[in-house]
This record gives structure tokens, sequence and C-alpha cells, in this order.
């Protein structure tokens, strides 16, 4: 069976948001990945990217995906954009997505991966992502691809609109994924299963 398939197979047994499903097997992860681990783009791993970075295993970012419950008219940020893989699912599935980098060399790159890939509807920053872009807030879900100390970061919880997701890895002793969401009375926080991520990172 080729590695496409393989892949698909295996998220098929995980996830069951469909569109999520399509956006993973549409998006061509070998344009993410440097040239010589194209033949391991789509195998169920992570793999490096450069910069001490990561582009993460498609199960956790397919979990990710599924957990903002995108319909498709949203604005979204992406916190840690990497070779740009998960804004390029991301814009598949919302409106629009703004995705922030603290290193100017891989948002450089992901620039050129997103062109490859023909995603138009992503606009690329560069800074500190644990403050998030407030000059385009409320973001109606907020995906964050890197690892925060203890807590989310409370810029990003601020700049959630009413009824906004957001999914993050927490790490406090172990590393976990969270979903955030704001209610009238507040953010209220689920802990979901373990994930392992690089730290976030300020500028």
């Amino acid at each position: 069976m080729p590695a496409p398939e393989r892949l698909m197979a295996t998220l098929r047994r995980h996830v069951a948001d469909r569109r999520v499903l399509e956006a993973i097997a549409d998006v061509p992860r070998e344009r993410f990945v440097p040239e010589h681990l194209r033949d391991e783009a789509w195998e169920n791993i992570p793999l490096p990217i450069g910069s001490g970075q990561t582009i993460s295993q498609p199960l956790v970012v397919a979990r990710m995906c599924e957990l903002l419950e995108l319909e498709g008219d949203e604005t979204v940020l992406d916190v840690g954009t990497g070779s740009g893989y998960h804004a390029a699912l991301l814009a598949r599935l919302a409106r629009h997505v703004y995705s922030i980098e603290v290193h100017a060399s891989l948002s450089r790159t992901a620039a050129e991966n997103l062109r490859a890939a023909g995603v138009r509807n992503v606009t690329l920053a560069v800074g500190d992502g644990s403050r998030g872009l407030p000059e385009h807030a409320p973001y109606d879900a907020i995906n964050v691809a890197a690892a925060a100390g203890g807590e989310i970061p409370p810029a990003l919880a601020e700049q959630l609109a009413p009824g906004g997701r957001l999914v993050a890895p927490v790490e406090d002793g172990d590393q976990r994924l969270v979903v955030a969401r704001r209610t009238d009375a507040g953010v209220a926080l689920t802990e979901l299963e373990r994930v392992r991520f690089v730290p976030l990172v300020g500028g």
C-alpha cells in the first residue's frame, strides 16, 4: 500500500471529521519537508525542518484540526508556522488563516511552501507567538503548535471570539493537548491526550 494510503487508513481510525481527512489527503505534505526527507513525508512521524523545529506527526495535526470544529467561514490564528503545513490544512478548513512564527527563516520557507502548494488564504507574520496577533483579533479558532509552559498564554485566550476554540499542547509535568472554549462565563478548559511538542519560544 502506498504511504499516503497507509497514512489515511491510520488517521481514519482516530479522526471522524470528514473535512479534516479530506484536507490531509489533499495537501501535499512533501512540499512542507526538506527535500532529502520527502520520501518520508507521508509517514505518520514528525520530521525536522530546521531551526530546532519539526513538522508535527500527521495524526496529532489532524486531531488538533478536528478539535477546532471548523466549518469553513472562520478566521484562524496559527501560532508556530514552522514549515507552513498546519497553516495549509487550516486554510482548507477555514476562511482565512493568520500564522505567526518566531524564526524569520522558517517563515520565509513557509511562504515558499504555501505558494508551491497553491495556498493563498494565509497571511504570515514573524514575532512572538505567545502574544498572538491582536491587530487581527478576535479569532474564531486558535491553533498553537508549540508547548506552552504551565498554562495557555493569557494573550491568546484574550484574542478568542465568543464561542471561539483554542487548542494547544500545555507542559505541566507532562504535555497534554488542552482545548479552551470562550463562553459567557469565561474560558473553559478541557485536558486531552498526551503529546510531545517543541517549546513555545518568545520573540
